[in-house]
């Protein structure tokens, strides 16, 4: 379920970019979409990390109980979202105005994201209830760093974004770059599971 929806959610993206009407002028048009164009880039690779590191998260959990599946929803939901909040985005730098509020909205939208993978991981790990017995502990902490790094970095982004629009948005492209980049510890080894979210 958690793949479906992700998937859908970067199709939608590009079902927002709308084509120029005026064909005479396509070049001038096409040009004048580029709102539309990293907004696009920046939140489908944004969603790419959130379906990485949902895969990392949920490789190290041996057994998803009702919480989990309840916060895995809100994730869901939030996901869901993302093509709104991406156009929004893009309809205010093409028009000029809203860009503070549409920085807010996308950048919220990500932060709720980031606090849910939080909550998610914090559950999931307390007395390593529901991890995989063999885990590493020193995967888990790197894991548990990056997160809250990602709540931090998405919300100081945010609030820049609501006074400086294009400095925030340079922010959290910066951010994409840097969380692609792999950690010790997040991949796991193979081992028993008896419930997920996916």
């Amino acid at each position: 379920m958690s793949d479906a929806v992700i998937a859908i959610a970067v199709t939608l993206l590009v079902l927002e970019i709308h084509p120029p009407e005026d064909t005479r002028h396509l070049l001038q048009g096409l040009a004048a979409l580029w709102p539309s164009y990293v907004s696009y880039v920046i939140t489908f690779m944004l969603i790419g990390q959130v379906w990485a590191n949902h895969h990392v998260m949920f490789d190290h959990i041996r057994h998803a109980d009702r919480l989990i599946l309840f916060l895995n929803t809100l994730l869901l939901m939030d996901i869901a979202l993302l093509p709104f909040a991406a156009a929004v985005l893009a309809n205010s730098f093409r028009d000029g105005q809203g860009e503070r509020t549409a920085i807010l909205l996308h950048g919220i939208a990500f932060e709720l994201a980031a606090a849910l993978f939080n909550i998610i991981w914090w559950h999931a790990r307390r007395d390593h209830r529901l991890l995989l017995k063999n885990i590493d502990p020193a995967g888990v902490r790197a894991i548990s760093r990056r997160f809250l790094l990602a709540l931090a970095w998405i919300g100081t982004g945010t609030l820049l974004g609501s006074l400086v629009p294009v400095l925030g948005v340079s922010v959290i492209a910066a951010f994409i770059v840097y969380y692609w980049l792999p950690i010790s510890g997040e991949i796991g080894r193979a081992g028993p599971r008896t419930g997920g979210s996916r």
